[in-house]
C-alpha cells in the first residue's frame, strides 16, 4: 500500500465512523450512503477506494472529467454519479451513462435531459437541486417551486425523479445551515415520503465534507464527501 492509499484509507474509515454515529445520533435505524466526490481524483485512486475500502458511489463535477475517468471507473462502482451543474450543451455526454444526475436545476435541463433520453430508448434518473436559501447566483428551484417543478418532471416520459439534491449557503454558522437542511428535509417529506411508492428509494442529497454529519442529522440519505476522503483537490 502506497502513502497515498494509506491516507486515503484513513481518510475513508474516520468518515464512516462519524457517519454512523451521525446515524446513532439521528435514529430511527436510517442508512445513508456515502458517495465519493472525486473532482481531480485519479481514477485509480477512485478504484483503490472501491475495490479495497468499499466505496460503493462516486460522483463528478464536470462532464469531461466524467467521461475521462468512465471506462476506468464504472465497472468497479455500483453507481458513477454526476453531481455538478450541467449544461444543456453537455447533456448528450451524461444520459444513458450515469445512472443518476444529482443537478436538475431547471425546467429547460429536465426537457433536454429527456429529449436526449428519448432518443436512447432510457428513462434517467435525476434528482431535482433545490436552491434552500434563494441564492439568485446559484442554480436550482427555490423552495416554493419544488412542488409544481415535481409535477412538470413527472410530466416528462423519460425523466424519472429519484428526490432532491441541495448545496446549502456557503460560509454561514452552523446554526444557519441546520436551518436550511431542516426546511430541505421538510420538502422532501411533503414532495417524496408522504407519496409512498413501492419501486422508488426516495432520496435527499445534502451535505458535503464540512457539512455531511449536520446534513445527517437533518435527514440525509445520502451524502457527498470528497477531500475528507481523498485530500485536497490536486489541480493541474
Amino acid at each position: 500500500m502506497t502513502e497515498r492509499q494509506a491516507v486515503i484509507r484513513d481518510n475513508f474509515l474516520s468518515v464512516c465512523e462519524n457517519i454512523a454515529e451521525a446515524e446513532r445520533r439521528r435514529g430511527e435505524g436510517v442508512k445513508v450512503s456515502l458517495l465519493g466526490a472525486t473532482k481531480t481524483v485519479p481514477a485509480e485512486e477512485i478504484v483503490f477506494a472501491a475495490d479495497e475500502l468499499g466505496l460503493r458511489l462516486a460522483g463528478e463535477n464536470r462532464v469531461q472529467e466524467f467521461s475521462e475517468k468512465y471506462d476506468a471507473v464504472s465497472s468497479h462502482l455500483d453507481g458513477y454519479h454526476f453531481i455538478g451543474h450541467l449544461q444543456t450543451n453537455k447533456v448528450r455526454g451524461i444520459v444513458g451513462r450515469c445512472p443518476l444526475i444529482h443537478s436538475a436545476s431547471s425546467m429547460r435541463l429536465i426537457s433536454e435531459i429527456d429529449r436526449v433520453a428519448k432518443k436512447c430508448g432510457i428513462v434517467q434518473d435525476v434528482l431535482l437541486e433545490v436552491n434552500c436559501a434563494r441564492e439568485e447566483a446559484k442554480s436550482g428551484f427555490f423552495p416554493e417551486q419544488v412542488a409544481e417543478a415535481v409535477a412538470a418532471a413527472e410530466a416528462f416520459g423519460s425523466v424519472n425523479v429519484r428526490g432532491i439534491m441541495t448545496m446549502g449557503p456557503a460560509g454561514v454558522e452552523k446554526s444557519v445551515l441546520r436551518k436550511y437542511f431542516r426546511e430541505t428535509y421538510s420538502i422532501f417529506i411533503d414532495n417524496f415520503e408522504k407519496k409512498p411508492h413501492n419501486i422508488r428509494e426516495y432520496i435527499l442529497s445534502m451535505g458535503m465534507s464540512d457539512s455531511y454529519e449536520l446534513a445527517i442529522e437533518e435527514g440525509a440519505t445520502l451524502v457527498r464527501v470528497g477531500s475528507a476522503v481523498f485530500g485536497r483537490r490536486q489541480y493541474p
